[in-house]
Parts: structure tokens; sequence; C-alpha cells
């Protein structure tokens, strides 16, 4: 069993682990309570009420957090040199194609998202089995197989994320860090479940956002009262 530290302990005692609050005053406790010495990433976690093993109710999709996560995302594009210099400007971290193929296989992966043309996929769907287990395969469902590569980076680094249900029915996703202000985590979290709102399965029943808690790095989890949250 994990050793519970007393910084942890201290932060804990802070949290009224009964108590569901206000989003902007669980966005507010998370940011007192974040203890370690580095920048901690705010983690929003939502139990959806869906069974994933059903087709017709997977959560999956995409949202542009209106002011980003905080991280510096590595991106690398493959595609057709016609299309590398606008993927360059765009930000993209690494360009090409042939290089990256011969790479990957090699067992490189030091990227954070992996963006393609459609032109390119018959080459890069061979890495399916490399890409796939790390979450980097590209997916039309998440944009990130585009003709449109430059616009695709341009929104990636500008802070759009793409997420899935786990098979437990839990979406975990990065809305921010620590030092941002609460009122940018609120904007952030807000902006996160109402996609989830929209992204709602019709096969579903019952009760659709189940718990939703927020969270640093290192501190205890805030429970969020649905109800203060616009939109859902």
């Amino acid at each position: 069993m994990a050793t519970v530290t007393k910084k942890y302990k201290q932060a804990s005692a802070k949290v009224d682990s009964e108590k569901s609050y206000d989003l902007a005053e669980a966005l507010k406790l998370v940011k007192e309570v974040a203890f370690a010495k580095f920048d901690e990433s705010v983690e929003l976690h939502a139990r959806l009420g869906v069974d994933p093993r059903q087709a017709n109710q997977m959560v999956r999709g995409v949202a542009t957090l209106p002011h980003g996560t905080g991280k510096t995302v590595r991106v690398l594009v493959m595609t057709t040199p016609d299309k590398e210099e606008a993927a360059k400007e765009a930000g993209a971290d690494y360009v090409g194609l042939d290089e990256y193929v011969q790479k990957i296989q090699g067992g490189w992966t030091d990227v954070d998202v992996i963006i393609c043309s459609p032109d390119v996929m018959a080459k890069v769907g061979r890495l399916g089995r490399i890409l796939g287990p790390r979450g980097l395969m590209p997916n039309p469902k998440s944009g990130t197989v585009t003709p449109d590569v430059a616009k695709a980076v341009t929104e990636v680094k500008a802070g759009k994320i793409d997420f899935k249900v786990d098979k437990t029915g839990i979406i975990h996703v990065s809305i921010g860090k620590a030092s941002f202000t609460p009122e940018q985590l609120v904007d952030n979290a807000t902006e996160m479940l109402q996609t989830l709102q929209r992204l709602k399965p019709t096969g579903t029943k019952g009760i659709y956002f189940k718990s939703i808690y927020v969270a640093s790095t290192m501190g205890p989890g805030v429970r969020v009262d649905k109800s203060s949250v616009q939109g859902i």
C-alpha cells in the first residue's frame, strides 16, 4: 500500500469528502491544496452513466479549452512534401514521413500528438500496433487525420484535446495548471463538461453525470456539484 505523506494528509484535511462543491469553489480549493514544488496539472474526472462496451454508448470527442492546458504539446506531422512547410509554420515540432515511419518502427514515440493527411494513412496505418496502445494513432474523429494539417497543428497548440471514456465509464482530462487563475480553470472545466453533455449518447438511460471530481496531480479530489455547471 502506498504511504500517505504528511503534506497529502494536511491537504485532505481541508477538503470535506462528504460535500459537493460549487465548481468555482472546488477549483479554488484545488489550487489552495496543491502542495507540490512543481506546477501541478489540474485534472477533471467525470464518471458517466454509460456502458463503453456498447458501441452506441461510447463517448469520444475533442474539446478546445479557452485557455489551453498549460502544457507544451509536442506535435509530429506526417504528410506529403507539399504540406510540410505549412505544418512547420503552424508550429509543428517534427515534420516528415518516411524517416518518422522508420523511427517509430524502431521504438521512437517521443511526441504527444501525431497528425497526418489522409493520403499517407496507408503508411501510418502500419504503425497501429505501436501507436495505438500509446494513444498516438491519428484518427479522423479526433481531427488528427485531415487534409488541412496546418489548421490541426494550430488547434492542438491552442489547447485542443481529444478524450475517450475508459472501460469503467470515466473521462479523465487535464484542464489546466495550478498556476492558472480560478476563472481560467472554471472556463476550461465548463467547456469540457458542456462538450461531454453534447456528446451524450441517445442510448443512455438514467443519470448521465454520475459524479464529477477535480484534483491537482498530487492533491486530493474535490467533488463538484453538477447543478453549479452551466449547460449540463
